[in-house]
């Protein structure tokens, strides 16, 4: 299995400002793009990708199952669904998009009920998003050990979360950081504009180029072509081990998103 290491995320974007953004990324080189069902773009985010003219088989695309369809006779209905709106086949990747402990559908039941999509054909890959230790545990016990691809989960140079991402890789799961730039808190940090400064770089670029010199797989989002265009540079700058130790430095357990009802406890 394998997990693309650069996509385009599209948290946030709808309308036609998503299909801009991705139409934008795909003429860019980004062979990658990440949204969800809770998003509510899936249909523009297909629009996108039919009008780029990017062969299917050229892409890996990853949605994520919204907690109504945990259920397992309303998971796969739900992926048909997606796959409809995405116009393809199938997708490259499904999560489970978070753990919502006491929501009434076992951990179990929806796990299940991912790897039975992956059977039917709907989705090439499984994956889990937002879980912690205990819960990514559970759900590899329930589907096997190398069945899970990735999680997908909040890491920015403030939250740094060790202890999760060395379980992770330890695993052999890919680690895949959303909010990378902290809702753009990041890029005005102090620290990371010196390193910024000395490499002829951005800031976004050092803090994406840290993610991925960690082994992380990245998946930022934007609504402007020279950002989309910078982001992607960030894969060919290299930080020192200097570099490094500073923006380990920067943890503060910066978390921007924790729903209630929905988030875990957390490492």
């Amino acid at each position: 299995m394998s997990i693309p290491s650069f996509g385009v995320g599209t948290f946030r974007l709808t309308g036609q400002t998503v299909i801009d953004s991705v139409r934008n990324a795909l003429d860019l080189g980004y062979r990658a793009v990440d949204t969800a069902q809770i998003y509510g773009n899936e249909a523009e985010v297909g629009q996108a990708i039919a009008q780029s003219g990017v062969k299917r088989a050229d892409l890996f695309l990853t949605t994520k199952i919204w907690t109504d369809s945990y259920a397992k006779d309303k998971l796969a209905p739900s992926l048909r669904a997606s796959l409809e709106k995405l116009r393809t086949d199938y997708v490259d990747l499904t999560l489970i998009h978070w753990p919502a402990p006491g929501n009434g559908v076992e951990l179990s039941e929806t796990m299940a009920a991912l790897a039975e999509a992956k059977a039917q054909g709907l989705t090439r890959q499984i994956g889990i998003s937002n879980f912690n230790i205990a819960l990514t545990q559970q759900a590899i016990s329930m589907v096997g050990k190398g069945e899970i691809a990735t999680n997908q989960i909040e890491l920015s140079p403030y939250l740094q979360n060790r202890k999760l991402t060395a379980f992770l890789q330890e695993q052999g799961i890919t680690v895949t950081s959303y909010m990378t730039l902290a809702y753009g808190k990041v890029l005005k940090d102090p620290v990371l504009a010196a390193i910024a400064a000395k490499h002829h770089a951005t800031v976004a670029q050092v803090a994406l180029a840290w993610a991925l010199q960690l082994g992380y797989a990245v998946i930022p989002s934007s609504t402007k072509r020279e950002n989309l265009a910078g982001n992607l540079l960030a894969r060919d700058l290299r930080l020192d081990a200097d570099d490094m130790a500073r923006i380990a430095a920067l943890e503060r357990n910066g978390r921007e998103v924790d729903p209630q009802g929905l988030a875990p406890e957390w490492d």
